[in-house]
Formats: structure tokens, C-alpha cells, sequence
């Protein structure tokens, strides 16, 4: 009765196993394709419409308050916030977690959001709107920055912490706060006049697939260590 417990158990931790490695890769597949749809309508300039209309909505809104807390997610999502918040979380994960392969994931993640950022910026090289400015920043537009890091660096935390926490309001508020200060950081850049609606977009789709890959080499890789710890001790 125990073997066949322990053997029912193990069967069922590979078939989630399996389940969750073919989640993250129909999602990684998913948002590559989101994204070079995006990019398509943007290099047709079939998107213009969509963009000045949500544009022109979200700076219809406009007054000192609202421009106040736009400011302060457009921080939020800047390099240098995200870089302190980076070093809490590695710290937290390292020293207080003690999980070392997480913490290689989450690294990897976020820094390759930057550097994928920077190659698709070159590639497309896409002016930033010149509608109505409330900052000036240079650079290109598509996808945005701040978009990515904001998704990436959320998103793989959400990742991280979902794992660890095991009552469903706990996660529900994990996700909400995760979404919401994501959400906040994209229509910020909307309203500052940095970026169009479809860099915003973009960027969340880019960061998806990034995050979604990253995810299943991950499990992929934590899958394959106890059967190569299985063969080197029979070749042994």
C-alpha cells in the first residue's frame, strides 16, 4: 500500500511537471507571436489610430495631482529603482531563502530584459511620440523599457513568491499588487508622453516571452538534475 502511495505521488509530481514546462512554453510562444504582431502593425503604420486615441484619452486626464503619481511609477519603473529593488530581492533570496537556483533564474531574467530591450530598440529604432511632453528622455521608443523591466522584474517575483505561498489570498493579492504597479508603470509612460500605447504593449509582450522561456529552462533543467545524479551513479 505505501509503494503504491509513494509511486501514485511520484506520478502525479510528473504530470504537473509536464504540465507546467508546456504551460510556460505555449506562453513564450504566445507572446512571440503577440509581439511580432505588434511590430508588423507598427512598421505598417496600421496601429497610428489605436495609439493617438489612447493617447489622446489617458492626457485628457491630465492635472497636477495625476501628473504627480505618474511621475513617481514612471521612477518606480526606472533603471535605477529597479536596480535597488533588484539587490533586496537577491539578498532576500540568497541570504534568507537560501535559494541559490532561483536566484540564478531571477538574475538571468533581469538581466536580460535590458540587453533584449536595447536589441529590439536598435532593430525597429522607432522616434518617441512628439504629441504632448511632460518629460523629455531620448532614445528610441519601441519596445518600452520601462515596460519590460517593470513586467520582467514583477513578473519573475510573482513567479518566485507564488511558489512559496500556499493560501489563495496571499497569492490573490500577490498578483493584484504585481499588476497593478505593472499596469501603473505602462500608462505612466502613456500619459508622460514618452511612449505610444503599442511600445507599452510591446514591451509587456516581449517581457512575457522572455520571462515564459526563462521559466521553462528552468523547470526543464531542475527536471533533468535527478536523472543525470540517476545515470552518473550507475555509470559509477
Amino acid at each position: 500500500m505505501g509503494n503504491y502511495m509513494f509511486i501514485e505521488s511520484e506520478g502525479v509530481k510528473i504530470m504537473n511537471s509536464k504540465f507546467q514546462l508546456t504551460r510556460a512554453f505555449i506562453i513564450s510562444l504566445f507572446s512571440l507571436l503577440a509581439f511580432g504582431i505588434v511590430a508588423i502593425l507598427i512598421r505598417a503604420e496600421m496601429i497610428v489610430d489605436f495609439d493617438h486615441t489612447i493617447i489622446g484619452a489617458v492626457q485628457s486626464l491630465e492635472s497636477p495631482l495625476l501628473t504627480t503619481i505618474m511621475k513617481f511609477f514612471t521612477v518606480v519603473g526606472s533603471t535605477q529603482a529597479v536596480i535597488i529593488l533588484c539587490l533586496v530581492i537577491i539578498f532576500f533570496l540568497y541570504k534568507v531563502l537560501h535559494h541559490r537556483r532561483e536566484l540564478i533564474l531571477f538574475i538571468a531574467v533581469v538581466a536580460g530584459s535590458p540587453l533584449l530591450n536595447l536589441l529590439l530598440k536598435e532593430i525597429f529604432q522607432r522616434a518617441r511620440p512628439d504629441l504632448h511632453r511632460l518629460i523629455e528622455i531620448g532614445g528610441y521608443s519601441f519596445p518600452s523599457g520601462h515596460a519590460m523591466n517593470a513586467f520582467t522584474v514583477y513578473g519573475i517575483l510573482t513567479f518566485l513568491l507564488w511558489r512559496h505561498i500556499f493560501n489563495r489570498s496571499g497569492r490573490t493579492i500577490l498578483i493584484l499588487f504585481s499588476a497593478f504597479v505593472v499596469f501603473m508603470i505602462g500608462i505612466s509612460r502613456i500619459y508622460l508622453g514618452v511612449h505610444y500605447p503599442s511600445d507599452i504593449i510591446g514591451g509587456y509582450f516581449a517581457s512575457g516571452f522572455l520571462i515564459a522561456a526563462s521559466i521553462w529552462f528552468f523547470q526543464w533543467y531542475v527536471e533533468r538534475q535527478p536523472q543525470l545524479a540517476s545515470r552518473m551513479l550507475k555509470r559509477s
